[in-house]
Formats: C-alpha cells, sequence, structure tokens
C-alpha cells in the first residue's frame, strides 16, 4: 500500500471542497462565483493529489486534446461569469476526457456491490458456481 503524503491529503480536502461549492453552484441556479471558486479547488486539488506535470500531462495528451479543450474552456467561460453555457460545455469536455475510464468504473461498481435491482440490468458474465 502506498504512503498518501500531506500534498495529497491537502489536495484531497480540496477537492472535496470544490465539489461542495460545485454542488451548491449548481444548486443555487448556477450560481458563478460558487461555480468558478469549485473549478479552481478542484484543478488546485487535482495538481496537489497526482502533481503539476503529470496533471498537465493528463489534460494535454494527444488524443485527450479535444476533451481537455472543451473541459478548460468551460472552466474559462464559467471564470469569465458566463455558468450555464460553461457548466454544459465542461461536462462535455469531461465526458470527451473521461469516456474510457466510465466503463472500467462501472464494471468495478457492479463487481464490488451486489445490487439487486442493478444487476437486474447489467447482468455480469461471471458466475459465482
Amino acid at each position: 500500500m502506498m504512503a498518501i503524503t500531506e500534498f495529497q491529503k491537502i489536495g484531497v480536502g480540496l477537492m472535496g471542497f470544490g465539489l461542495f461549492f460545485l454542488l451548491f453552484g449548481v444548486l443555487l441556479y448556477f450560481d458563478s462565483v460558487l461555480l468558478a471558486f469549485g473549478n479552481i479547488l478542484l484543478l488546485t486539488g487535482l495538481m496537489f493529489i497526482i502533481g503539476l506535470r503529470r496533471t498537465a500531462h493528463f489534460f494535454f495528451q494527444r488524443h485527450k486534446f479535444r476533451g481537455s479543450f472543451f473541459f478548460l474552456g468551460g472552466v474559462s467561460l464559467v471564470l469569465c461569469r458566463w455558468p450555464i453555457i460553461g457548466m454544459l460545455v465542461e461536462s462535455y469536455g469531461f465526458v470527451l476526457s473521461f469516456r474510457s475510464f466510465f466503463p472500467m468504473a462501472l464494471a468495478f461498481m457492479l463487481s464490488s456491490v451486489n445490487i439487486p435491482f442493478l444487476t437486474a440490468f447489467f447482468p455480469s458474465s461471471s458466475s459465482m458456481v
């Protein structure tokens, strides 16, 4: 198991506050200040957790360029006080950036948690017999 550094602990806290401010900003009818603060905290927390170089490498990979462009463009639109359009653009960029991760996350969730109504919709191919 890996040891968690103090910077990574700070990063987890920053990301938690960023998610809180994003959720609170959406609940308050797309308040641009809360959304901008949440975006800044999320990106700062990501930099604290994985490092500045790995964050830049993640966002500027050749095959993820379009997703990163839309995500960072949405963040900049939110910072320019266009919160609804910015969040839509940011969400599209998030889906483009993480589309290869979604099937893996869904498979992990279905294999680790036995939720009867979800396993009825997504039957697993492995059997326990």
